[in-house]
Formats: C-alpha cells, structure tokens, sequence
C-alpha cells in the first residue's frame, strides 16, 4: 500500500526551510535592487526633477524605515519621522500646485539618513521584521490598524 507520510515530511522540511529563512537577511541582490529604487528617488527629488511616484517612494520608505526600527533593526525616532514627515508633505503640496517635485536641502539630508538606514536595514534585518513592516505599510494605506503585533519570531 503507497503511504503519504514522505509527502508529509517534505511538506514539513518546506515549512522548516521557509521559517529558517525568514530569520535570515534578505538576498543581496534583493536589497541593492530595493535599495537602488530608493537612492533613485531620492536623487530626482534632490536635484528637482523628481515625480510624484518618487515622493510616494520616498514616503513609502519613510515609513517603513519606522516600522522595521519598531521592530528592532535600525535607528529612526519619531521625531526623525515627524519631521521628514512634515518635509515630505510640504513636497507633495509643492508638486501638485506647482508640477516641481523636489526636496529642499534640509529635507534631502533628512531623507539621506531615512535611506540609509533602510538601505542598512535591508542588508541586515531578518526577513520576517521586513515583510512584518511591509504588511504594516500595506494595511496602513488601505486605512486598516497598522499596529504592530506581538508575535515571537526567534
């Protein structure tokens, strides 16, 4: 008689495999792409010839950046974010009045920490405090509670 228990222990090595991996950092060549899209915007925001969709990027990482900090992984304060806050919507109102996406000096520097840090986050965290803050950032725009759970990954 043919028996499905091997079937069961492969279906369990899976599981091990993927739980192992969301303990581990994400795959380099994952993190520089991410990580790249991010410097990209925040370059054409700098030099005033960015787009609402690199403002979104950045806001996006913004908050992300406080998410995965939340959760252990990096340095960003909330004033930090409230700050970057306030310049990212000063930009959004510039863009939409005026068609100029761009940052300013002062916002651009604070922007450059934020990348950073998400740039040294990606390299470093373990995926499942990524894909935590992701999912966080996901609900957070569809207007749903955003609050960071308590679940145990290690």
């Amino acid at each position: 008689m043919y028996k499905t228990f091997p079937f069961a222990r492969s279906t369990n090595a899976a599981r091990a495999r993927r739980a192992k991996t969301m303990l581990l950092p994400m795959p380099r060549a994952t993190a520089d792409e991410l990580a790249l899209r991010v410097h990209l915007a925040l370059a054409a925001m700098r030099a005033g010839a960015g787009s609402v969709r690199d403002a979104q990027t950045l806001t996006q990482t913004m908050i992300l950046t406080g998410f995965i900090a939340e959760a252990g992984y990096g340095a960003a304060t909330y004033e930090q974010l409230v700050v970057a806050e306030a310049a990212i919507s000063a930009a959004f109102d510039r863009g939409r009045d005026t068609g100029a996406w761009r940052l300013d000096d002062d916002a651009a520097g604070l922007f450059a920490v934020i990348v950073t840090t998400y740039d040294e986050q990606l390299r470093g965290a373990p995926m499942w405090a990524v894909a935590e803050a992701t999912e966080r950032l996901d609900r957070f725009q569809a207007g749903k509670p955003y609050q960071r759970t308590n679940h145990k990954h290690a």
